[in-house]
């Protein structure tokens, strides 16, 4: 039913603004730019914008629109992959005449004025070609461009189908989305692809993290390292997956100093760790989310409640 109402929405408004989160990732700009292909396919005289910043890493996917205040005036806005509503980019969005939000994290800030959420979906991705799927009786329409969008968001946050979220239904959606002809080795060099000073830095993140007797791994990685191996906050992302291979890590914690904060990526082969990630201004999945902290000390805090978190995973599943 909350498919077809954002259907009706949707046929509604002249003008459409789509939203994600900050700092995206395939998946944040795989559903939003996914979903304006759908309703630009299914209405050609709509207008639909992209909102937010740009990451040059995927710009190779799609750009953003500029958009002005007066866009907003009697606008649908959308939503995608954003849990909280301060990490909606761009918080104009609350400037729309009605708000949409769609996504497949637990459902923090229950914002818009229609919800849909589900947190089964491997990716907001697998939502928005679900969507299609449903609307197309209604008359959605899916192009190859938007197939393109759509896989690589569902790529991009199953980890290539290796994490658990992915579903038999995940693996079908793909299955159907590979069937358009989209350059899908061009769309991989584009994701995976690494640059030598990433590689680098990746090879003194081997070289340096720790691993605790529960399991817990942590990696520091200051301003000097970064500006020593040319490399930005946005492309330290790249290799957070990479401790996941290591025998005998259960969770792992990137800390990743900015300017104000310190950022903080967590990842998990078995220990919940959102909740850890929830006591420092941060949330996500159960085995991938992320937090943020102000000194250095605070990331020691942090450390802590993991090892926690990880010794009652390991006492439970001795």
């Amino acid at each position: 039913m909350c498919k077809k109402e954002i259907f009706q929405k949707i046929k509604e408004y002249e003008k459409i603004i789509i939203h994600r989160h900050v700092r995206p990732d395939p998946d944040a700009l795989g559903s939003t730019g996914g979903l304006k292909e759908i309703i630009r396919a299914s209405f050609p005289d709509k207008e639909i914008l992209l909102a937010g910043e740009e990451d040059p890493s995927l710009n190779f996917l799609i750009r953003m629109d500029e958009i002005s205040d007066d866009d907003y005036n009697h606008a649908l806005v959308l939503v995608c992959d954003t849990a909280n509503e301060a990490r909606v980019d761009d918080q104009r969005y609350t400037k729309g005449k009605e708000v949409i939000k769609i996504d497949h994290h637990p459902n923090v800030d229950k914002y818009g004025d229609i919800q849909w959420v589900d947190t089964d979906a491997s990716s907001t991705s697998e939502l928005i070609y679900e969507f299609y799927l449903e609307m197309k009786t209604e008359g959605a329409r899916l192009t190859e461009k938007g197939a393109r969008l759509l896989y690589a968001g569902i790529v991009g946050d199953t980890g290539r189908f290796l994490f658990p979220s992915t579903t038999p239904k995940t693996l079908k959606y793909a299955a159907d989305l590979v069937e358009y002809s989209f350059d899908r080795p061009s769309l991989y060099d584009g994701m995976y692809t690494t640059k030598m000073n990433i590689v680098r830095l990746k090879g003194y993140i081997l070289q340096h993290f720790t691993v605790s007797s529960s399991g817990l791994s942590t990696i520091r990685i200051t301003k000097e390292i970064m500006e020593e191996y040319g490399v930005s906050v946005l492309e330290t992302s790249q290799l957070v997956g990479i401790l996941g291979d290591v025998e005998g890590v259960l969770s792992w914690a990137f800390f990743v100093e900015e300017d104000e904060v310190i950022r903080v990526r967590l990842r998990s082969r078995g220990p919940v760790i959102n909740g850890v990630a929830a006591k420092f201004n941060g949330g996500g999945h159960p085995m991938a989310a992320g937090a943020s902290a102000h000194s250095w000390k605070e990331t020691e805090a942090i450390a802590a409640e993991l090892e926690k978190v990880c010794r009652k995973h390991k006492l439970e599943n001795s």
